[in-house]
């Protein structure tokens, strides 16, 4: 393995890692996202991540898809909490299309006024999609009963908000956060870390800004239901606070969840699918970044069985104290595996790398994940299992 990280004198961070396969994944990306926005700014930072491939100086978005794509790429991008990443996965030979285009894209674009209106109707119609799909709007939902606003609120904004939205607006968030000491570039594929860097200086150039800070985020526990009368089941979705992906417990917080909720051999799916026959499904999931940590537990259940599913769940996290050595051993494994099964992927490692420098300025402890994960030991775990309140929202007919 090779790897390489350098800070351009512009304030550009580039990480590198060669792989001898004839695919490259380019990631750019903004260390800014949602949840540095004010209640009432909700929802621009995603509209900013649509709208930068609507145009350049020099691209319509027309040319923008045709460069990229017709050479065998894929492109897209997301919002999180504290970043909005901009990808494509390429043939290694078309590096420098990959980081000339997504460059343009990123610091270059001039958001046409006649595509804002278009792309509010189209986010929109994104919000109803997730209001309508219960798995997403229990999750969203939950999250706004673990944090206060404007953590909490919906990173998609309301459709006022985003109904409000204008280039004015848009090209400040820009030029604020979109600039080189505030972005981070990360290749992984088959290219040389010196061409990387000679085509980050000839196409990563944009403008000073400051840097970015979140506001200070504070945890809340609620408990609410809405009723869909439409809905045949009960869709149950419990947060609990966890370590952040600074703390040394993330890697006990991720053998922690996989024990619990991932899979046909998960606590979750055992007692609940396979002894009791309450949900088809059974999941845990823990989400770590630099400011918060949590645990969600999802599962479909019917409305009668709400009460009995929530309790087992629960049940099943204390227990998770009692866990053998053995369980412990398998856990590590498992999650172990599906760290080597992902590496695979070029653009799985290059985000991985991304969203670590995003979290500790250390992407190259990417590389020490495994040993850390058989660092976790039964003490670990069982202080995981010790939790004071959670919250909780139910979505029932």
């Amino acid at each position: 393995m090779e790897f390489s990280k350098i800070t351009l004198d512009n304030g550009l961070t580039i990480l590198y890692e060669k792989r001898e396969v004839p695919v490259t994944a380019v990631m750019i990306g903004s260390k800014f996202g949602s949840g540095f926005e004010s209640s009432e700014e909700k929802g621009l930072a995603h509209f900013l991540e649509h709208m930068v491939f609507m145009g350049t100086k020099t691209r319509t978005n027309e040319q923008i898809s045709i460069e990229l794509e017709k050479m065998g790429g894929m492109y897209n991008a997301f919002t999180g909490q504290e970043e909005t990443v901009f990808h494509v996965k390429l043939p290694s030979r078309h590096l420098r299309t990959g980081i000339e285009v997504l460059s343009d894209c990123y610091f270059n674009a001039v958001f046409p006024e006649e595509k804002i209106k278009k792309e509010a109707d189209a986010i929109c119609e994104e919000i109803s999609m997730h209001h309508d799909t219960p798995t997403s709007h229990v999750i969203e939902k939950l999250e706004q009963g673990m944090y206060e606003p404007p953590f909490g609120l919906d990173a998609f904004g309301t459709r006022e908000q985003v109904q409000n939205v204008t280039r004015d607006m848009l090209v400040k968030m820009h030029q604020k956060y979109y600039t080189p000491k505030n972005t981070m570039l990360c290749v992984v594929g088959n290219n040389s870390f010196d061409e990387v860097v000679k085509l980050a200086k000839e196409f990563c150039i944009g403008s000073d800004g400051p840097k970015v800070a979140i506001q200070p985020i504070k945890n809340k526990f609620l408990k609410k239901t809405e009723i869909r009368p439409s809905l045949q089941q009960a869709h149950v979705t419990l947060g609990f606070k966890f370590p952040k992906a600074g703390d040394r417990e993330r890697y006990a917080a991720k053998v922690f969840s996989t024990i619990l909720g991932y899979g046909s051999s998960s606590k979750l799916h055992i007692e609940i699918r396979e002894k009791r026959g309450l949900a088809y499904a059974a999941i845990a999931e823990n989400d770590t970044s630099k400011s918060y940590g949590q645990l969600f537990i999802y599962l479909g259940t019917e409305k009668k069985n709400v009460e009995e599913a929530v309790k087992i769940c629960l049940e099943e996290v204390r227990k998770m104290a009692n866990i053998t050595e053995k369980e412990l051993e398998e856990g590590k494994n498992q999650v172990i595996g599906q760290f080597e099964v992902k590496s695979e992927s070029c653009e799985d490692v290059a985000l991985k790398l991304w969203l670590e420098e995003n979290a500790k300025g250390r992407a190259e402890d990417y590389y020490k994940y495994v040993d850390n994960v058989r660092k976790v030991t039964l003490e670990d775990i069982r202080k995981l299992a010790e939790f004071k309140d959670y919250a909780r929202f139910v979505l029932s007919a």
